[in-house]
């Protein structure tokens, strides 16, 4: 018999609202979210979803929140206090941004090492030595807005957090990594599609989810794992001289990283992407809901979206498949490679943007500039 609400754990109730919330919001680990969130934890979240803020913001907010309470409760033995206090914030960069060489002379240097064991037992750090500079900034700014949205105030903007910020940074430089090596290409996408030749759920799922994340602009791999049924809309089929017209599919991409909510971003897909979203969508039985979605090891495909990094994996999986070394490509590879191959084809900067919705050209034409550089004029002088 089911559990009426009144009878449910305060546990089982957080997660049934999260559950409500990732019909917007891909949520990854709910039970264990419902776990370490407080029920304030989950109506701010709950309250940032109406109020429309950005997907991307959105989808990096319940897991940095998750990893601050986590972090709280091993570095203090208690929950968070909102708003935290300055010492907590210090704290916590000084646990995050520390100096490899301190710490080899200075064992107490940076997160302690039960704080260190305890996050990643329960998988909430993974990366061995100092965060990376941009992911403390992310979190604090996330921690800084979950506080405004409880109408609270935060010692986020103090000088004293500046500027241990910069100078832990000083202390602990890191080399800024490009987000792929290497950009995923029209010659490269062929072997990581030639390793999806069967009928098999999977292999339809990872063609699909290669093809229409390339074809469309190189999306990013958030906007490819919460693409949902309700964003596409069939085209008329292009007519072609001497051959069959090719199907024409619209993608309404809605708010992204670089729009509003109130503009409505739409990207086409043409031919062989339109047959391998449809040949997946027909085999996973998909008609409404999120479009790629995870499979059981029984073949059994999930209701839930997947989640952006299963699109990261799947990708290097693939690039492992295809003989390639899998540490060289990322998700963002189809993306850069996307605006690489345009140049190679000699598609004009402004057209390959309209597909890739880059709003800046200085950033588009940076991927765009290495391909056409490299066999331009100016590099054939001599």
């Amino acid at each position: 018999m089911a559990k009426t609400k009144t009878s449910l754990t305060a546990v089982e109730r957080r997660a049934e609202e999260l559950d409500t919330i990732a019909a917007v919001l891909p949520i990854e680990r709910r039970d264990e979210l419902a776990e370490l969130l407080t029920d304030q934890d989950v109506e701010t979240l709950r309250h940032l979803v109406d109020q429309g803020m950005g997907d991307n913001t959105l989808r990096a907010l319940p897991s940095d929140l998750a990893y601050l309470e986590a972090w709280g409760l091993a570095a203090t033995g208690k929950s968070l206090p909102w708003p935290p206090p300055e010492a907590l914030l210090l704290k916590f960069v000084a646990h995050h941004l520390w100096d490899p060489q301190r710490r080899e002379t200075d064992p107490d240097h940076g997160m302690r090492a039960d704080v260190d064991e305890n996050l990643r037992s329960q998988g909430f750090l993974k990366s061995v030595g100092p965060h990376a500079p941009a992911t403390v900034r992310r979190r604090l700014a996330n921690w800084s807005t979950l506080i405004k949205w409880r109408g609270l105030d935060g010692a986020f903007a103090s000088p004293a957090l500046k500027s241990a910020i910069r100078l832990a940074i000083r202390a602990a430089p890191r080399q800024r990594l490009r987000k792929s090596a290497k950009a995923v290409t029209g010659d490269v996408l062929a072997k990581l599609l030639a390793t999806c030749t069967t009928d098999s759920l999977r292999d339809l799922r990872d063609r699909a989810i290669l093809m229409v994340a390339f074809a469309s602009g190189g999306r990013r791999r958030s906007e490819v794992a919460g693409l949902r049924v309700e964003q596409l809309s069939p085209e008329a089929p292009i007519e072609m001289p001497d051959r069959a017209p090719l199907p024409s599919l619209a993608i309404h991409l809605g708010r992204t990283k670089t729009s509003s909510g109130e503009e409505d971003d739409v990207v086409y897909l043409t031919g062989r992407p339109v047959e391998a979203l449809n040949a997946w969508m027909v085999a996973a039985k998909i008609e409404s809901g999120s479009v790629f979605r995870a499979i059981g090891r029984w073949g059994t495909v999930s209701r839930r979206a997947l989640d952006p990094q299963s699109v990261n994996a799947i990708l290097k999986q693939r690039a492992a498949m295809a003989g390639l070394d899998s540490g060289e490509f990322s998700a963002h590879g189809l993306r850069s490679g996307y605006l690489t191959e345009a140049a190679n084809l000699g598609i004009p900067l402004p057209e390959a943007m309209e597909q890739s919705r880059h709003r800046s050209v200085q950033q588009a034409s940076s991927y765009y500039n290495n391909a056409t550089r490299r066999s331009g004029r100016a590099a054939r002088m001599l």
